[in-house]
């Protein structure tokens, strides 16, 4: 990490400045050259860099701009130093400046670099004591705003370790803070609802507490007052196509995952490209012959390295070509069944697309052998003998599985039932017409 990367670069704080009088510039410009000269001494001379960095801040008679920056680049070196108490004890009188030191803008840009930087530390014990003093800090300071973001953030870190108990227990305090005395849920605050709602949804999801996810995603849609970052109503709505999918609601999953891609498409996310293959996946358990590709939105993406294959696959499914659709499942696996969620469905589309091929395998038949169709599929007799009952029970066949001469006998309807059947479906469509234009009339 880059000496400017550690939270904001100090040469572009973003700061309030005043016109002062000029007998004031002489000691801020040697706070200043004090201040640089320790900075170009940190790499090489860390110890000795700490030392002139605390020159400064003791030189400075009122809390300031340039003691603030030398306790953040003193505690940025003691952390590479790892040196965990050090870089604790002077985060801590860091935060003292932020009451009246700085700017409110700077010195939350800078509290959230520093966790964020903090945060990749596997020292769990250091980073929740960073959160711990960072929290206590913000209290005394009354922002709310920030201490709601920042428990935000350690909730997804610990949703992230799958600390589920530690999770929940920071979710509780933030929904104690988005809700008025009598316990409904200020509107108001309806977007930190929303965030707090998206952490219990991520939740939710990973556990499969399927019961508490429904009722916390219907309460998600329901919140009207707030203007959501993106990312969040994509998580919200990535948690509601796995949600669906787990019911088999393939259209609902669909919708939401073109829902949840759309949020993060315009939020720039990078998980974009994994809801798209969701996507992908339920269309194709939709048995959908519109190609999700022909969207504006998913259109860009469809020659993607990351995609194609999904691409691929779908297009052979729409045209029910099922050697195809096995190869390029064969020879992008990784691709395509390296994600868990995806890999929990294949053999749903799997069972799909050799149902549609079966039912235009019999079409010209009157019986024909199982073996022959467990040939056509490079599957067993009992896998054709599956998917043949489920055809039958959705009426998508009509006929019966002769399980001792191992072949399926299709029922044939004679020339003349046929065209009485579609005689009394006209003469049934041509009645209703008649009874609507006669009510219409009267």
């Amino acid at each position: 990490m880059s000496d400017d990367d550690f939270m904001l670069e100090d040469d572009e704080g973003d700061y309030d400045f005043e016109f002062e009088d000029d007998d004031d510039d002489e000691p801020d410009a040697n706070l200043e050259n004090r201040y640089y000269n320790a900075k170009a001494r940190k790499e090489d001379e860390p110890e000795e860099a700490i030392a002139e960095f605390q020159g400064v801040v003791d030189a400075e008679e009122e809390k300031g701009d340039w003691g603030f920056k030398s306790l953040k680049q003193m505690a940025k070196i003691s952390f590479q130093s790892n040196k965990p108490e050090d870089t604790l004890r002077y985060y801590k009188q860091l935060l003292t400046y932020t009451k009246t030191a700085v700017t409110r803008n700077y010195s939350e840009k800078s509290i959230n670099n520093i966790l964020d930087y903090v945060s990749t530390s596997d020292d769990m014990r250091l980073v929740e004591q960073f959160y711990q003093v960072s929290l206590e800090a913000l209290k005394e300071m009354n922002n709310e705003r920030l201490w709601v973001k920042t428990n935000l953030k350690l909730a997804k870190l610990w949703l992230d370790r799958k600390e589920y108990s530690r999770t929940t227990k920071i979710l509780r305090e933030l929904r104690k803070a988005c809700e008025s005395g009598d316990g409904t849920d200020y509107q108001r605050k309806g977007t930190h609802l929303l965030e707090v709602l998206a952490l219990e949804i991520q939740m939710h999801t990973e556990t499969k507490n399927n019961k508490k996810l429904k009722e916390l995603y219907q309460q998600s849609l329901n919140v009207k007052s707030a203007i959501p970052h993106p990312r969040i109503m994509g998580v919200i709505r990535e948690c509601g196509g796995k949600m669906h999918m787990g019911e088999k609601e393939w259209d609902m999953a669909q919708t939401d995952f073109f829902e949840s891609f759309k949020n993060y498409d315009e939020a720039g996310s990078p998980q974009r490209i994994q809801v798209l293959k969701y996507l992908v996946l339920a269309n194709m358990l939709t048995e959908s012959q519109i190609n999700p590709f022909d969207s504006q939105e998913t259109k860009p993406y469809k020659n993607d390295k990351e995609i194609v294959a999904m691409t691929n696959l779908v297009s052979a499914f729409q045209r029910k070509d099922i050697r195809e659709f096995e190869r390029i499942l064969k020879s992008n696996r990784q691709s395509i069944m390296g994600d868990s969620f995806i890999r929990a469905y294949i053999d749903d589309v799997l069972a799909n697309i050799r149902k549609q091929f079966l039912v235009k395998l019999i079409k010209p038949y009157t019986r024909i052998e199982l073996a022959f169709m467990a040939k056509q599929l490079s599957i067993t007799s009992e896998e054709v003998e599956e998917l043949l009952i489920a055809l039958i029970l959705d009426e998508k066949i009509s006929g019966q599985i002769d399980q001792v001469n191992q072949r399926l006998e299709l029922e044939q309807r004679s020339t003349d039932t046929v065209k009485y059947e579609t005689m009394e479906k006209w003469s049934n469509n041509l009645s209703k017409l008649c009874k609507t234009v006669s009510s219409r009339v009267q």
